[in-house]
């Protein structure tokens, strides 16, 4: 049963992007078979009505999605004004899909330092940004870019209207941070 709720949390850790049988065996030290034992013993138990996820398995990856039969409830939660604001790390996220597109889940990972897969997703389901093809780097990744409904959003004409970024600093300045900001008391 331990098995079950490594897995479980597998798929929930690795978002839409999903996860391939062979690195799945490989990230819980299984053969091929015990995975997919465990995938189909998830699955069935996703299955019950008074679940909410089921096991999917789209392109080469298994991912946890919402089920179907749900979705007019899941619409209202977009639609409604009360859930439909944005935190400061999806409007981060937006940000840097809006001065970086095309760009892909992974270049917005790095540029932020954490994940991004449910914010994205979230961003998705908002309309403010959409998949707009796929990159040319390896397992061909979605790109990201911004929608209509962005500039609608933000009461932008166009993106040529987002504010200009200024750099500050200049990168050929090598300063080491810790010495500089803080200096050693002597006792």
């Amino acid at each position: 049963m331990k098995l079950l709720g490594i897995l479980e949390g597998i798929l929930f850790v690795v978002g839409d992007e999903g996860i391939t049988l062979k690195t799945l065996c490989e990230t819980m030290k299984i053969n091929e078979e015990e995975a997919k034992n465990l995938l189909s013993e998830l699955k069935k138990s996703y299955e019950e009505e008074d679940r909410g996820l089921r096991v999917s398995f789209l392109g080469d990856a298994f991912k946890l999605t919402t089920k179907k039969e749900h979705k007019e409830y899941f619409k209202i939660l977009v639609d409604n004004p009360e859930t439909n604001t944005l935190s400061p790390a999806a409007l981060e996220t937006l940000a840097v899909i809006a001065y970086n597109e095309p760009v892909t889940r992974l270049e917005v990972d790095q540029l932020r330092g954490v994940n991004t897969s449910y914010l994205i997703r979230k961003l998705v389901a908002k309309g403010l940004i959409k998949e707009e093809g796929k990159s040319t780097l390896p397992g061909k990744p979605n790109l990201y870019v911004t929608t209509k409904e962005f500039l609608d959003y933000f009461g932008l004409a166009t993106k040529n209207d987002l504010p200009k970024l200024e750099n500050n600093f200049d990168l050929e300045d090598d300063v080491e941070l810790f010495t500089s900001i803080y200096k050693e008391e002597k006792i």
